[in-house]
């Protein structure tokens, strides 16, 4: 429903030391080597050599999502920044960066979360020294015309409007506006549509946007592949060490505890399955705590493909085509959710009594031991499993880095994953799955042939 998917590591300046020095326990949980280091502006190089013959993947993690669009006004700039970055520098104008990209044949986008910015790009080692050449100059010298800004800004505007053709946005959107009162996770990542509306005219902010928070004390560059580690650093050094910037600062909003059930309902205008999410306050992913690899389990664990719950409302009564839990991770406290895609109306009322019974049983003492385990197996090794190609390592190496904040966090998250006890779960649940800390969004379509 939520887009899922800096205490660094204390190295010496300029020496690349592995992770498994620095964190032994978390090195059988990551399979392979890594390398870290810390430039003197503060930006992070993480390095992981794979077997990936002529091949690298290149992502730059910028700790930047809508969590920090704490302005009145000013909410969807961490997506649409995502945009600008394309629009070239004085050293490459816009257009010519995506000449030299297409030129050695890199696969090369980006995305917004609530928590982190990632740009990537995958393709061949031949092409790496230019790669660090172009991707630190444009976060370095970034350049943009007023009319520029003002084409991408309707642009956005468009993507705004085609998300907003199906369900999924508007249920992301009344969930956290109902969950949040303070919290800029009130928004999604895409902003509100009045924000969106003005962006036009945010130029000046725009710039101030930039020189906040894309800042090397503010980046990690995941760099995994086939690659010399010696020429890759001095190429890091020469390109971005003369990045001097200092990230600013905001006051995040602390979001206060729920302490009643909160609930919302969508009409939905068009023709479409009806939809029941409940969703709980739940603590941040921090690596000093296991709360969010105990999300990732109870999450399967509540309406996985071997849970109860899917077995009844999905196999055998087909009362609901999906049921999904979201247990994204999160820098601050968030939601975690379970959401069930529902054949029709009238399974409305009997999937919510499905869902409370299961926490309540959970809540009760009442776990399935050796589901758990089978679930903590699935969750670890499907993870390491899908890491196929130096693109997919990338991608996870920089989702949890960015999250947590520490190199090693991957390892270090599937460590924590391995020690969830059943009773964890109940305790958890206890704790956070509580009718007070619930928000309930339903959502129903008009009927066939014309609106409500």
């Amino acid at each position: 429903m939520r887009h899922r998917f800096i205490p660094l590591l204390l190295l010496l300046m300029g020496v690349a030391l592995p992770v498994a020095a620095a964190e032994p326990a978390a090195a059988s949980f990551f399979p392979y080597p890594m390398r870290v280091d810390r430039l003197p502006n503060g930006l992070t190089v993480i390095r992981v050599p794979f077997n990936s013959p002529g091949l690298i993947a290149y992502q730059t993690v910028v700790r930047v999502g809508s969590r920090n669009e704490v302005e009145p006004g000013r909410t969807g700039f961490a997506h649409f920044f995502e945009h600008m970055m394309f629009k070239g520098t004085k050293n490459h104008p816009e257009g010519e960066r995506e000449k030299v990209i297409a030129t050695y044949g890199f696969d090369d986008n980006a995305f917004t979360t609530d928590d982190i910015t990632v740009y990537y790009s995958y393709g061949p080692t031949a092409g790496l020294g230019k790669l660090v050449e172009i991707e630190a100059d444009r976060f370095r010298h970034l350049e943009y015309s007023e009319p520029s800004f003002q084409t991408e800004a309707l642009a956005v505007l468009g993507e705004y409007h085609k998300n907003a053709a199906s369900p999924g946005l508007k249920v992301a959107e009344e969930v956290a506006r109902t969950a949040f009162t303070k919290h800029p996770y009130g928004h999604t990542t895409l902003g509100y549509y009045d924000d969106i509306k003005a962006m036009p005219k945010a130029y000046d902010y725009s710039r101030t946007f930039f020189e906040r928070w894309y800042t090397p004390d503010n980046v990690l560059l995941v760099i995994v592949g086939d690659f010399d580690d010696a020429a890759l650093m001095a190429s890091v050094r020469e390109h971005y060490g003369p990045w001097d910037r200092q990230s600013g600062s905001v006051t995040v909003p602390t979001e206060p505890s729920q302490t009643q059930e909160r609930s919302v309902h969508v009409d939905w205008p068009q023709s479409t399955q009806p939809r029941l999410v409940y969703a709980w306050h739940t603590p941040a992913a921090k690596l000093d705590t296991a709360n969010a690899a105990i999300q990732e389990v109870l999450g399967s664990y509540l309406v996985g493909p071997t849970s109860p719950l899917y077995k009844s409302l999905v196999l055998d009564k087909q009362q609901a085509q999906e049921l999904t839990p979201d247990a994204s991770l999160h820098r601050d406290p968030s939601l975690f959710s379970v959401e069930a895609l529902l054949s029709d109306e009238a399974s409305l009322a009997p999937v919510r009594a499905a869902f409370n019974a299961a926490v309540k049983e959970l809540v009760t003492g009442k776990v399935d031991a050796a589901r758990v385990e089978s679930i903590k197996s699935n969750t670890r090794y499907g993870l390491l499993m899908g890491m196929e190609t130096a693109k997919d390592v990338a991608l996870q190496v920089s989702w949890y880095a960015g999250i947590y904040g520490a190199p090693d966090a991957l390892g270090r998250h599937l460590q924590k994953v391995s020690e969830v006890k059943p009773s964890d779960l109940v305790t958890f649940a206890r704790r956070h799955l509580t009718a007070a800390n619930r928000t309930v969004l339903t959502l129903t379509p008009a009927p066939a042939g014309g609106k409500k």
